[in-house]
């Protein structure tokens, strides 16, 4: 019985290896901007499999690779609808707030600033303009700003003013609340934090602003009000 179990666990990884050899053969050979696969996994559904590229790209195919599609794949057994593209996703695209690119950010500190939390935004964001009115009225917190251009050329020069300024948080506040831009950046000024925010934020899938995360890694996408903020910050807390 022993070497029957072990036979039957040789021929079900073999037969797993030779699938996921036929879907990179095939896929690759078919869908060139595909060629470069980062994994083949099993899914819940018998002959379905997840392809994922360009780190956090999620695809399905059948075990041939002859087939394939995108989109969500929802699990229905249980009491709610799961999502389990988007929870794949997200497990791939999590952010440890620790290892955040903190020297690419400027800090805002009101009251202890005891509380922490991390905001990806554009200056030329209107739902960035109303996230940072309800932010006022939020104490006792450290704000890790990610200045974000990723809305067009002058949301570019914006963010080099705003980071090229002797106080950062004060630039950034007069343009995001009372419509006061900052100086034109120097020409000597170093701005390449900028585009290593853009980078991280293309590499995590942070695709809209504002985003922002919190102490225990959960991301929030959109502009959420002083209470959901209050909120996220006592469940990251703890």
């Amino acid at each position: 019985m022993p070497f029957l179990a072990a036979a039957l666990v040789l021929g079900s990884a073999g037969s797993l290896h030779a699938q996921e050899a036929a879907i990179r053969a095939n896929i690759g050979k078919r869908i060139p901007q595909l060629k470069d696969i980062d994994e083949v996994r099993k899914t819940a559904i018998p002959g379905i499999y997840e392809i994922r590229v360009n780190g956090a790209e999620v695809y399905y195919t059948d075990a041939t690779g002859d087939h394939l599609f995108q989109g969500n794949l929802f699990a229905t057994k249980g009491k709610e609808l799961r999502n389990l593209t988007e929870e794949r996703i997200n497990k791939l695209t999590a952010v440890k707030f620790e290892s955040l690119p903190f020297k690419d950010a400027f800090t805002i500190v009101r009251g202890n600033g005891q509380r922490k939390i991390a905001v990806f935004e554009d200056p030329n964001c209107g739902y960035c303009k109303r996230f940072e009115r309800d932010l006022q009225k939020v104490d006792n917190v450290t704000i890790y700003m990610f200045l974000y251009p990723i809305l067009g050329a002058d949301s570019t020069e914006k963010s080099k003013a705003i980071w090229c300024a002797k106080d950062k948080a004060t630039a950034w506040q007069d343009w995001m609340l009372r419509d006061q831009p900052a100086p034109t950046a120097a020409a000597m000024c170093d701005v390449s934090p900028l585009a290593r925010n853009v980078e991280f934020g293309k590499t995590y899938r942070i695709n809209g602003t504002p985003t922002l995360i919190f102490q225990d890694g959960n991301r929030v996408p959109g502009a959420i009000d002083a209470p959901q903020i209050e909120k996220h910050l006592a469940t990251a807390k703890g």
